[in-house]
């Protein structure tokens, strides 16, 4: 279509409401058939025999019915985009829906909106964000995106932490083994419901609507737009949905044709995470660690590991400790863990840390679970319901790239969005998305397996007096940063695409694995 035609930049609702009680309809610029004179405020009368100018609204029109039509700009200030192959940036632009305000749920709807597409609204099924978890991190590579996206990144790091190393020492006597730049592993750690505030924030900045309280219960995977039934019985559609919820998302089996239930990994995590008291930080035997500003250390030992980070100047403590799983422990964040099993764990522990561990009044244990990857993260029939973040590549701990991996997704995502012609092509852009994400994706879920098992297999039958190679221990996530997600999907697009249209001509797509 022609890009002559100016968009408005009112919210929708105060557009419908400065032209009531005239029937009006909000609609992406790309659903306007251009037409001689249109501008910010279309107004056409259908009839039998005209085109209504409208796409959408042609099946919805009635003979003699007058409807403004307003088309909306979603991102007024930025008019191309580097990644989109039709130019303009908004001649394509596609209605979504994204199930899950967490983080890959958040970076999804940034990403979306700063490529010109249309985000309806983000669901999340709890009312109330709280402080919630501990402590993630976020690499590079999340960053320079966030940055492209027009995030102000700074307001991530100032609330990080501010070491500049990290120390990897024995379990039983604090012995360095070896010593890395904290960047060499996740970035950027901070409190994760901190991240999350600020994630939110962003999304709030843009106009994107963040609907709590709103739990998805049904889907409906049709064309031309697949579509979510809420517990309260509404029911939404868009051009495509993305199910960004989680490991138990509802979209999880939709896309698989069956339930998955979860694998245990053989261990699981106690976590703690509190502000130490005055007392604590006076005490010579507790607070090592929590006295010279921020630090960040972990502990390995056989068949398990304790990471230790601090925040605020060592005003905030973190801990977590890995260890074997006992088999009873469910999957969830919020599992009351037993303090008592955790002071037997770390009796033998560095004395210089073991203190404070064992100090602490309460601790959650969260079962770390293992689902094998899936050969798909697109539903079957539209081929519009499309998984991201830990609802299709969930992370170990040690990974410490589950958040940052799920940025990458969100722009891949939007770039091969950028990519279509047409709204009947969006099968074909999340189809190249999850052939483009799957290879990366697992190797670095493969990165965080392997740091595991090198750490608890360090120490097993080595001698007291023996000497480890630092390399054997240290973290290998540099590899990961230097990418842009979003060039390497522009790069590759073609390539891809004539792949996926190919199985789409034999009606036999290609499972991931």
């Amino acid at each position: 279509m022609s890009s002559h035609i100016p968009a408005s930049t009112e919210p929708p609702s105060t557009l419908k409401q400065s032209l009531a009680p005239v029937k009006v309809r909000y609609i992406p610029i790309s659903d306007l058939i251009p037409m001689p004179g249109d501008n910010d405020l279309v107004t056409r009368t259908a009839t039998a025999d005209a085109p209504f100018p409208c796409r959408r609204c042609l099946q919805d029109a009635s003979p003699g019915e007058s409807l403004h039509l307003v088309p909306y700009n979603p991102f007024p200030q930025q008019s191309t985009s580097p990644y989109s192959g039709a130019g303009p940036i908004f001649i394509h632009a596609h209605a979504s829906i994204v199930i899950g305000a967490g983080l890959g749920g958040c970076a999804t709807a940034i990403a979306l909106h700063h490529h010109g597409h249309r985000v309806l609204c983000v669901l999340d099924k709890v009312r109330q964000f709280g402080r919630l978890g501990d402590s993630l991190g976020l690499g590079q590579n999340a960053f320079d995106l966030l940055e492209k996206w027009g995030c102000e990144v700074d307001e991530i790091k100032r609330i990080g932490n501010q070491a500049p190393n990290m120390t990897i020492r024995k379990w039983h006597d604090g012995k360095e083994l070896a010593t890395q730049p904290l960047m060499d592993m996740a970035g950027y750690i901070g409190h994760r419901g901190d991240y999350h505030d600020v994630f939110l924030e962003w999304v709030r900045r843009r106009g994107i609507d963040i609907r709590m309280g709103s739990e998805v219960v049904a889907f409906e995977d049709v064309d031309p737009q697949p579509g979510i039934t809420l517990k309260s019985g509404e029911h939404l559609r868009a051009d495509i949905i993305v199910a960004a919820d989680g490991i138990k998302s509802l979209a999880r089996p939709l896309v698989l044709g069956s339930r998955d239930d979860p694998k245990s990994s053989g261990y699981a995590c106690f976590r703690a995470f509190f502000r130490p008291t005055e007392e604590q930080r006076r005490d010579e035997k507790l607070n090592r660690y929590m006295r010279d500003g921020d630090c960040v250390n972990f502990w390995i030992g056989p068949d398990l590991h304790l990471v230790q980070n601090t925040l605020r100047g060592g005003e905030e403590f973190n801990w977590i400790l890995t260890h074997k799983d006992e088999g009873d422990v469910p999957e969830s964040w919020f599992q009351e863990g037993n303090m008592k099993e955790v002071r037997r764990l770390v009796g033998s522990l560095d004395p210089k840390i073991r203190g404070i561990v064992q100090a602490t009044e309460k601790c959650l244990d969260w079962k770390i679970c293992y689902r094998e990857p899936l050969g798909s993260w697109v539903s079957p029939e539209s081929h519009r319901i499309a998984l991201l973040g830990d609802s299709c590549h969930a992370h170990l701990p040690t990974s410490a790239q589950g958040a940052s991996q799920a940025v990458e997704s969100a722009g891949v995502l939007a770039v091969c969005l950028n990519q279509i012609q047409s709204r009947e092509e969006v099968r074909v852009a999340t189809r190249v998305y999850e052939k483009l994400r799957f290879p990366r994706t697992r190797q670095s879920q493969t990165n965080g397996e392997d740091l595991r098992d090198r750490w608890h297999g360090a120490l097993k039958g080595v001698k007291e007096d023996k000497a480890i190679d630092p390399e054997s221990v240290k973290i290998r996530n540099r590899w990961l940063y230097d990418f842009d997600a979003e060039e390497d999907a522009a790069r590759r697009w073609l390539e891809v695409r004539n792949v996926v249209e190919a199985e789409f001509a034999r009606d036999s797509l290609e499972p991931l694995c």
